[in-house]
């Protein structure tokens, strides 16, 4: 049983080295959120939402997957290496094609006009929610450009900045 849990406590760390060191993960992350998020203005049925968690997962687990391939081709050589960049170029391929399908798949689900007017008149409705919204953008984009351990040292700063306290 302890050897059980130690794989997940090996694979946590591997999903936190992703989150921590590609922003491409972040990305898809914040993308992930957003869907989310909008998804509650759409009269998706319970397989639309499954259908939805499996290529968010998809995406991410692909990601995943290229960071592997992308580390240990870097430890097996420094060097070019045709074999490594066709290692590394179609690992990264590969959650290129996933990345595609799902923005096919969000155009599909998210076509209904109806669902975005949904959308539009609650936030417009409720100004505490946009405001949410709208504070959650560049949030989203200070953790894509800085990543999660450098974002509470760029928050001090900036906040030292506006106070005046260095």
């Amino acid at each position: 049983m302890r050897k059980f849990l130690k794989g997940f406590k090996y694979a946590w760390s591997g999903i936190i080295h992703c989150v921590k060191n590609e922003r491409n993960m972040r990305i898809h992350m914040v993308a992930a959120l957003y869907v989310l998020i909008f998804a509650r203005f759409f009269a998706f049925s319970r397989a639309d939402y499954g259908v939805l968690l499996l290529t968010i997962g998809g995406v991410w687990s692909a990601e995943t997957v290229n960071t592997s391939v992308e580390l240990l081709c870097n430890k097996v050589s420094k060097k070019k290496d045709p074999f490594i960049r066709a290692a590394k170029d179609t690992a990264a391929g590969a959650v290129l094609i996933f990345a595609v399908f799902a923005v096919m798949l969000a155009l599909f689900l998210f076509g209904d006009i109806d669902g975005w007017i949904k959308l539009y008149y609650f936030y417009i409705t409720h100004p505490v929610n946009l405001a949410a919204l709208i504070l959650l953008a560049p949030v989203s984009l200070i953790f894509i450009t800085k990543g999660p351990s450098k974002i509470a040292g760029f928050i001090k700063r900036t906040i030292g900045k506006i106070t005046g306290k260095n």
